[in-house]
C-alpha cells in the first residue's frame, strides 16, 4: 500500500510539472503571439530579385518592406560585386512599425572613373550588375541588426540629365532699375529631357524661383535655354537684401536621377527706386519767374526733387542751371534718352515731343558718382532749377499750359510725377509789324559721355 501511495503522489507531481511546463509553454506562445519577439530588424524583404530601371513601364520599381520594433535609425544601400556601397537611404529615424517602399534603382549620388561632367551628381540609378541589398537598424541603445538579400539591375539608363556650359553674363548685379547690370542672363545646354529648375538660393534655405525665356527649345527638352531674372523690381517687388548669392539649377530626369550645377551672384544696391516732385508746405512745387514773359526773355524755374525710396536713383544731364532755347530740345543738346535714367522735364500741351526740356535731378554737389555713373542717394533731396528762352509761344495757345514732370526713362513716368503744377504762360510778343527774331545763341551741346 505504500508503494502504491508513493507512486501515486509522483504521478500526481509528475502531472503538476507536465501542466505548468505547458502554461510556461502556451505563456510564451501567447506573449510571442501578441508582442512578437524583442529582435530590432523583422520581415526585411524585396519582392522581386531583379528590376530594369529604364522608364519603361516594364519592371522599372520593386517592393520593398521591413518592419522595426522600437524606434531606430534605417539604412538601406547595395554593395556591387567590388564591395562599392551605395545608399538609397542613410541613417533615418523610424518609428516602431511596418514600412514599405517602392525602389526604382536610385540611390544617392555618385561618380564613375569616366564622367566628365559639370556639377553634382545628386540622385543616380545603380549600373546594370549584381548587388547585394542590406536593410540595417541601430536602435537608441546602439544595438545593431541587418538583413540581406540579391538584387539584380538590367538596361538601366547609363545617360544622366547633364547641365553644360551652365553660366551667368555677369556676377555683379544692381537690381534698382537704374539701365546698367539691372538683369542677368542665365544659360545652359541640357543634354537629356528633364524637369530644370533654375533658383537663387536665399541664406535661411528659401528659394527664388527663377523663369525661362521661351525660346525655340521647349522647356524641358534637350538644347539651349535661357532664363532672365531681375530681381522682381520690375513687378515692385524688393529685390533679395545685397550680398552674395548661389544661383542653382537642378535637372531632373524621369527615372529621378538629379544633377545639381551653380554660380555665384553678387547682389548690390538693389532696390525698387521711388522718387517724386517735392511739394513744399508753403509756395509752389513748380516756381517760376513769371507767368507773362517777353519774347526772347527767358522763364527760369525752381523745383525740387526728393528720392524717398532705398536705392539709389541713377541721372543723367544736362545739369541744373542750363537754359534751353523753346525751340530745341534736349537730343539739341546731345543729352539723348538713357534707359533706367531719371530727369526732371518740362513739358506743354501741343508740344512735338513729350517733355523736350530735361535736367538732371540734382547738381555735381548733390550726387555721388559710381562707375562713371551719377546718382542721387536714398533718402537725398535736390533743388534743380533751369530756364527756356522763350524764341516764339509754346505751341499754338498763348497763354499756354505748362508743367513738370519727373521721368523714368524708358520705364515709366508714374501718375503723381506726371503733369505736375501746371502753369498758365503767356509769351508777350509784339505785333507783327515789330517781330524780330530772337539773338542766336550757340547751342550748349554735350561734349563728354
Amino acid at each position: 500500500m505504500r508503494y502504491q501511495s508513493e507512486n501515486n503522489w509522483r504521478l500526481t507531481l509528475l502531472a503538476i510539472a507536465i501542466a505548468l511546463g505547458v502554461m510556461i509553454v502556451l505563456g510564451v506562445v501567447i506573449w510571442r503571439f501578441y508582442r512578437g519577439d524583442d529582435s530590432l530588424l523583422r520581415n526585411a524583404s524585396f519582392a522581386s530579385e531583379q528590376i530594369s530601371p529604364n522608364a519603361d513601364g516594364d519592371t522599372d520599381l520593386v517592393q520593398l518592406g521591413y518592419e522595426v520594433s522600437r524606434n531606430a535609425f534605417v539604412s538601406i544601400y547595395f554593395e556591387d560585386q567590388d564591395g562599392q556601397r551605395y545608399y538609397f537611404r542613410n541613417t533615418r529615424l523610424r518609428g516602431a512599425g511596418e514600412y514599405q517602399v517602392l525602389f526604382s534603382g536610385v540611390v544617392d549620388g555618385f561618380s564613375l572613373p569616366e564622367d566628365q561632367l559639370d556639377g553634382e551628381i545628386i540622385a543616380r540609378l545603380l549600373p546594370d550588375g549584381q548587388y547585394m541589398w542590406t536593410i540595417e537598424a541601430t536602435d537608441l541603445q546602439g544595438v545593431t541588426e541587418s538583413q540581406t538579400g540579391p538584387l539584380t539591375i538590367v538596361d538601366s539608363d547609363p545617360e544622366l540629365p547633364e547641365l553644360r556650359d551652365f553660366s551667368l553674363d555677369k556676377r555683379l548685379f544692381t537690381p534698382n532699375r537704374d539701365g546698367i547690370n539691372d538683369r542677368i542672363l542665365i544659360q545652359y545646354q541640357l543634354m537629356k529631357e528633364a524637369n530644370v529648375r533654375v533658383f537663387l538660393q536665399l541664406p535661411e534655405g528659401g528659394e527664388l524661383s527663377i523663369g525661362e525665356l521661351e525660346r525655340d527649345i521647349p522647356a524641358g527638352m534637350p538644347g539651349r535655354h535661357y532664363y532672365d531674372y531681375e530681381g522682381g523690381v520690375d513687378n515692385g517687388e524688393t529685390p533679395p537684401p545685397d550680398g552674395e548669392y548661389p544661383v542653382v539649377a537642378i535637372a531632373e530626369d524621369v527615372e529621378g536621377q538629379k544633377v545639381r550645377v551653380s554660380s555665384s551672384l553678387t547682389i548690390q544696391d538693389g532696390g525698387v527706386p521711388r522718387a517724386d516732385v517735392f511739394a513744399p508746405p508753403a509756395g509752389d512745387t513748380f516756381e517760376v519767374s513769371g507767368t507773362a514773359v517777353a519774347l526772347c526773355d527767358t522763364l527760369f524755374f525752381t523745383v525740387t526733387v526728393q528720392n524717398y525710396g532705398n536705392t539709389i536713383i541713377r541721372t543723367t544731364g544736362p545739369e541744373p542751371g542750363t537754359v534751353y532755347d523753346s525751340d530745341w530740345n534736349y537730343n539739341t543738346l546731345g543729352w539723348h534718352t538713357e534707359s533706367g535714367a531719371w530727369r526732371l522735364a518740362v513739358g506743354y500741351e501741343n508740344e512735338l515731343a513729350n517733355y523736350p526740356y530735361r535736367w538732371a535731378v540734382g547738381s555735381p554737389e548733390d550726387l555721388v558718382e559710381q562707375d562713371g555713373f551719377t546718382y542721387l542717394p536714398p533718402g537725398e533731396r535736390a533743388l534743380v532749377t533751369g530756364g527756356i528762352r522763350l524764341v516764339g509761344p509754346f505751341g499754338e495757345r498763348n497763354p499756354q499750359p505748362v508743367w513738370i514732370g519727373l521721368i523714368h526713362e524708358d520705364v515709366e513716368i508714374t501718375e503723381f510725377n506726371n503733369r505736375v503744377d501746371p502753369k498758365q504762360i503767356l509769351v508777350d510778343l509784339p505785333d507783327e509789324d515789330n517781330l524780330t527774331a530772337c539773338e542766336p545763341r550757340e547751342i550748349p551741346v554735350k561734349t563728354t559721355n
